[in-house]
């Protein structure tokens, strides 16, 4: 036996002295290692914010596969992505028995597919705006994935373009519908499954259809399911149906905010100051509104119909009441009965406020003084209007009411530059329907001597006397109407007192003469009424008088 007292030991190096060279290296190739660590590439705070959308990387089989055996499709991304409103957003055309579920693994999708596809048959799945990035959001638009069970890929194409009726301007982000005619389904609870979305300039592409009949829809959509739900929504539309057995192109829909076929009642509500108020849905044509109870309240009430007939004011001889029953009628056809209950806590104070238009403590020679009074006027003490000119009285002024605005009522008078005038309202210059009158008050101002106000006169050729012309003079925007003349033959319309700026014109085709421009109404194919601009802006000079020839095409 061998005697491990006497055996040999190896040296231990980990208890032996280092070299301090070795040290002196060490602490440096570690100094740079922490260095190096401390000053890696970070990503990089704030910035821009992403705005682009994922980028396909694979499709699994591919797009456009024919003879189509696979039991799911597997789309690659190339960053991490995620699905919004799935169920609304993705849909496959035709339909299938199965509703399809896309998954999201990651940078992938997965849709399993059902064993019920048919034969023969070019199937589309569309994404519409479901797949965004995972951080953002940013959605790809218009993503369809397509194969075929059989040998062919139906091929053929529509495209077109979505504009506002009234406007002219592309409508981006609209919803293009197809639906075979044999189960149009814009009204229904069916919603449509071949469709694409409009690009910013409002252009739209429907591809690999079938031949088979369509309607077509354009909708600007509130809830996105796809199904015409109420004229909040836009809506255009072509009267007849289209056959597709070759690639369609240069289509126009026209979208507008369309009249609902049924009445409701949209709003209704007692003010502190006891008038109620009623919103409709749509505009009435002999709107009638009879209270039921109390029935004495139903003789001495006052109503004010808005200009549209789309909502309307009623004001009561009495307030004290604890609930109303009102009845709503349209041509002598009832159209609904409504309780209103006073609330325990409810209290109604009559008010009689009269305002004006004096911002700035300035009139102008075009921009008179307008009073508003609270509630209907139904009479005026012309003696107990003050109005003075450096403090000597004036009765050569004029009060008019307004056609336009109910309750509205100008005042006139040839200001001049350099004076100090002061309106006093004594009390019960005004006077209301139920032993109301406005309180005293009194407002002083002058001239405003920017003259800053011109004229243009339009002579205006129009292509028939038969139909009626809407006139429009319109801010460079489009989105204000300055004035609206009605012709039924050529004239010369003189807009007087203008502010400096730029304008264009508008024309309406009134064709049922009611003096405002109808949308359409998809209910009975019926188009909007059609409008023409001018194409180009003019400039109303200050004090300068211009005429503008304008022919209105056919």
């Amino acid at each position: 036996m061998q005697d491990l007292s006497k055996t040999k030991k190896r040296p231990n190096r980990l208890k032996n002295t280092p070299n301090p060279k070795w040290l002196v290296l060490l602490s440096f190739i570690g100094l740079i290692l922490l260095t190096w660590q401390c000053a890696s590439i970070q990503q990089p705070q704030g910035g821009p914010k992403d705005s682009i959308p994922p980028k396909i990387l694979k499709e699994s089989p591919p797009n456009l596969t024919r003879n189509f055996d696979a039991e799911k499709i597997v789309i690659e991304f190339d960053e991490y992505i995620k699905l919004s409103n799935p169920f609304k957003e993705v849909s496959i055309s035709p339909d299938v028995q199965q509703p399809i579920n896309p998954r999201v693994r990651r940078k992938t999708i997965e849709v399993a597919l059902p064993d019920s596809l048919e034969e023969n048959t070019t199937y589309t799945i569309n994404f519409g705006k479901a797949i965004g990035d995972f951080n953002e959001g940013n959605p790809i638009l218009n993503y369809s994935y397509v194969f075929s069970t059989g040998d062919i890929i139906d091929s053929l194409v529509i495209s077109g373009n979505v504009i506002n009726a009234l406007t002219k301007q592309p409508e981006k982000e609209i919803t293009v519908m197809l639906i075979p005619t044999r189960q149009d389904s814009i009204f229904g609870k069916r919603k449509a499954s071949i469709f694409t979305l409009t690009d910013t300039a409002g252009n739209f592409r429907l591809q690999n259809l079938r031949e088979d009949a369509y309607r077509i829809y354009a909708l600007k959509e509130e809830n996105n399911d796809r199904v015409y739900n109420a004229p909040d929504e836009l809506i255009g539309f072509l009267n007849d149906s289209i056959v597709v057995n070759k690639d369609t192109t240069g289509l126009r829909l026209e979208v507008s905010k369309g009249i609902p076929r049924d009445f409701r009642l949209l709003d209704r509500k007692i003010e502190p100051n006891g008038k109620v108020l009623f919103a409709f849905n749509k505009p009435l044509q002999e709107p009638t509104i009879t209270i039921l109870h109390p029935p004495q309240l139903d003789e001495n009430k006052v109503i004010e119909y808005t200009p549209n007939q789309d909502s309307a004011s009623v004001w009561l001889s009495n307030l004290d009441f604890d609930s109303l029953k009102v009845q709503l009628a349209d041509g002598g056809t009832v159209l609904d009965s409504i309780t209103m209950r006073r609330g325990r806590n409810d209290k109604y104070d009559r008010d009689f406020i009269i305002t004006d238009n004096l911002t700035g403590n300035k009139v102008t020679r075009i921009r008179h003084i307008q009073f508003t009074a609270g509630s209907p006027v139904q009479s005026i003490d012309r003696s107990k209007i003050v109005l003075t000119e450096d403090s000597i009285p004036k009765t050569n002024f004029q009060l008019a009411k307004d056609t336009l605005v109910p309750r509205r009522y100008i005042l006139r008078y040839n200001w001049r530059p350099k004076r100090n005038y002061q309106l006093t309202l004594e009390e019960g210059a005004f006077q209301g329907f139920f032993s109301d009158k406005n309180k005293s008050v009194s407002k002083s101002f002058t001239m405003d001597e920017a003259e800053n106000f011109g004229d243009i006169v339009l002579k205006v050729t129009v292509p028939d006397t038969i139909h009626q012309y809407l006139v429009q003079l319109i801010n460079e925007k489009m989105d204000f109407v300055h004035h609206s003349v009605p012709i039924q033959k050529s004239a010369s319309i003189p807009f007087r007192q203008y502010p400096g700026g730029k304008y264009t014109l508008r024309i309406v085709y009134d064709e049922n003469n009611n003096e405002k421009w109808d949308p359409g109404d998809v209910y009975n194919r019926k188009q909007p009424e059609r409008v023409w601009y001018l194409g180009k802006t003019f400039i109303i000079r200050a004090n300068w008088e211009q005429e503008e020839n304008i022919t209105i095409p056919e």
